[in-house]
């Protein structure tokens, strides 16, 4: 089945890499011309923001999810074509899986690895099968799949942990998947 929407998970911050900026860009390019839709975290800050942004003036949809707690933390974006304020977190991360075909995660905090962790779960556990894609913009998500990487070594892994996660270098590097 062909990616029509695509959750995105990234941070609420820009990170101090302009690479991170700059694939955020280059990902908005990708949706407009693919014409996918953007399901992402609903603020108008850091990196969650300039995707929202970029594929708003592309003309694209943007379509936004964000608890009620942290609507003034995070400054919902007034600007996208549509907004869901949801209860909780877990609702948020339910609601964005539900609208969206696959994930790509970029870098990002904390919230950003609750988001991957639980969706690469979820998907272990059958409970849906959507392409988990890493965007590994300049290295940053190295460590992390090294030791991933270590969790199947050391017999943790229930499967290889490439069939629930596919790592990229480039945004470019999502192209194949969708066509």
């Amino acid at each position: 089945m062909p990616i029509q929407s695509l959750a995105v998970f990234c941070g609420s911050k820009d990170g101090i890499n302009p690479i991170y900026k700059q694939h955020t860009i280059e990902l908005g390019k990708i949706f407009i011309k693919h014409k996918l839709t953007l399901v992402y975290g609903g603020g108008n800050v850091g990196m969650m923001g300039l995707i929202a942004d970029e594929v708003m003036y592309g003309g694209g949809k943007v379509i936004g999810v964000i608890p009620e707690v942290l609507v003034a933390w995070e400054r919902q974006h007034q600007s996208i074509s549509e907004l869901f304020v949801v209860d909780s977190m877990h609702t948020r991360k339910k609601k964005m899986y539900d609208l969206s075909d696959a994930a790509i995660v970029l870098p990002g905090g904390f919230g950003t690895l609750d988001e991957l962790f639980e969706m690469v779960t979820w998907n272990q556990l059958s409970i849906h099968d959507k392409h988990i894609y890493i965007l590994n913009s300049g290295g940053f998500y190295d460590h992390l799949i090294e030791h991933i990487n270590r969790m199947q070594a050391e017999g943790f892994l229930y499967e290889t942990a490439q069939k629930r996660l596919i790592v990229i270098d480039q945004p470019a590097g999502l192209l194949p998947y969708l066509e």
